[in-house]
């Protein structure tokens, strides 16, 4: 755990430069803000396979602009993933407790007309991951495990977890469960990224290119099938320092 720790520290180190130089001009903020947002809907969306880039993100989220040879499926998922973004942000300002409401409600806007009948609702069928050997719970089981899940992350605030771990726990432990058919890890990487805002941190962006996109799904397998947590509490960690150092580069 050296090199976690050490990195948390920096985090840490990084955090607290963020918090002295606040408050920002208003209008510079919101842009900024708007540009690292945008950023990180593409990133999510191109871990799941949307191949729309990050400038037709920009536009289809925008300006509302149709982007010819990708799926009405793919301009969903920008424009949703988008309105999920301000659906956290709204939510971590207040006092923030993780529900298995608001994580209903983050998945109902995910998949907001693409699927009517699942959006917002734990599967009732058994499902298998495409390459991976973790195999989710049976969907009786899936209620139990999602209040046992919510009951963890309580207990680890009360005993004083770094916040960047718990974001992660929140994260992993969630696709672990898999409880939703489709867009558990979209959901995920937004309920992490709200329990992140909501202690003050920045968006962080989980990058989708191939070799990110490896590191984070074997972090992840490693997790689930070997239950060593570490790999995956570094990659998200790094993402968190990355963020940080993005926001105190712009000014």
């Amino acid at each position: 755990m050296t090199n976690l720790t050490a990195l948390l520290n920096q985090i840490d180190v990084l955090k607290q430069r963020l918090q002295e130089i606040r408050p920002l001009n208003a209008e510079a903020l919101k842009r900024i803000k708007a540009a690292f947002e945008m950023e990180y809907s593409y990133e999510s969306n191109r871990i799941e396979g949307n191949t729309l880039t990050l400038q037709e993100t920009a536009l289809v989220v925008n300006e509302g602009v149709t982007i010819g040879g990708k799926s009405v499926m793919e301009h969903l998922e920008a424009i949703n993933h988008a309105q999920a973004i301000e659906f956290i942000k709204e939510i971590a300002t207040g006092d923030i407790e993780i529900t298995e409401r608001a994580i209903k409600e983050i998945h109902a806007i995910i998949l907001n007309g693409i699927d009517k009948e699942n959006a917002g609702k734990y599967r009732n069928v058994p499902v298998m991951i495409v390459g991976s050997k973790h195999i989710p719970p049976q969907p009786y089981l899936i209620q139990p495990q999602m209040e046992q899940f919510i009951d963890k992350y309580k207990k680890m605030e009360q005993e004083g977890v770094h916040s960047v771990l718990i974001a992660a726990h929140l994260h992993k432990c969630l696709v672990k469960i898999h409880p939703f058919i489709d867009g558990n890890g979209r959901t995920a990487r937004l309920l992490m990224n709200l329990y992140l805002l909501s202690k003050g941190y920045t968006i962080t962006t989980l990058k989708g290119d191939n070799a990110s996109k490896i590191a984070y799904y074997t972090a992840l397998e490693q997790s689930h099938i070997d239950n060593n947590d570490e790999p995956f509490y570094l990659v998200v960690a790094n993402a968190v320092k990355t963020s940080l150092e993005n926001y105190l580069n712009v000014f």
